[in-house]
């Protein structure tokens, strides 16, 4: 299999083209598709191993920054749900030739089950793992759930808000632009179909995805073949040994 090195895309038109960061490797299929979190990357460490799970087996895998991410261009402030989906169809377009198994952390569990909407007819996606995923995030955890009035007042006044960090050194700015550009992307309010079978990989003391949210996914997927797997003590990130062997064994499921 051939090395995945750093790769620069060309994503969107005119005023809006951004270079979308990727790695690449070439192999066998079917290949993996990684979506990282919000204000996550590719260098992860369940995107990590799940490059090095596809390696050992010599199976094509694909990861990427989102534009506003990592090593991708723009700002994150100026980014959205409709640019981050922008770009991972591009990036699925442009590497995924041939069966793929999409997996997807946190906001990347939202992207996946958009990529799967829209993608559904090429046949190509032979599975989903979804890590905590945290669909409709934007709307159903944040505006309804966490966010005070003080907050909602301030992104809609001020166009911003800006909210202290959990796990990077810089707070991130939640715009009203990403509220509103959310509300083009809910799932959650009507039954879905992807056509190929999904692992929901979820942990019970996960305080940014609770896994009741997680099962509303699970429950909007009446037609599909869903598995739903509850770590105890399990956290948002669930990157430790053991979760990062849950996610590799629900992935080797797929093949």
């Amino acid at each position: 299999m051939t090395q995945d090195d750093l790769q620069f895309i060309a994503v969107g038109k005119a005023e809006n083209e951004r270079q979308i960061a990727v790695r690449h490797a070439e192999g066998a299929s079917p290949g993996l598709f990684w979506m990282s979190g919000f204000k996550s990357d590719m260098t992860g460490t369940k995107a990590v191993e799940m490059a090095a799970f596809a390696a050992s087996r010599d199976l094509s895998s694909t990861r990427f920054d989102y534009c506003g991410h990592g090593q991708s261009s723009l700002g994150f402030d100026e980014t959205c749900v409709s640019d981050w989906l922008e770009d991972t169809l591009a990036v699925f377009d442009r590497f995924c030739t041939g069966p793929t198994v999409l997996v997807g952390s946190s906001m990347g569990g939202w992207i996946a089950m958009l990529l799967a909407q829209a993608r559904r007819q090429t046949g190509l996606i032979k599975g989903m793992v979804l890590i905590a995923p945290a669909v409709d995030f934007t709307e159903e955890l944040m505006w309804k759930q966490r966010f005070t009035d003080e907050i909602r007042r301030s992104i809609k006044t001020r166009g911003r808000w800006e909210q202290p960090p959990e796990y990077s050194d810089e707070p991130y700015v939640i715009t009203r632009k990403l509220i509103e550009d959310g509300r083009k992307h809910l799932l959650l309010d009507r039954s879905l179909e992807t056509g190929c079978p999904v692992a929901i990989l979820q942990g019970a003391l996960d305080p940014d995805v609770p896994w009741q949210h997680a099962m509303r996914l699970a429950e909007a997927l009446p037609q599909d073949d869903v598995t739903f797997s509850l770590v105890p003590d399990g956290d948002h990130r669930l990157s430790r040994p053991q979760d990062i062997d849950l996610m590799t064994r629900a992935i080797e499921a797929f093949l």
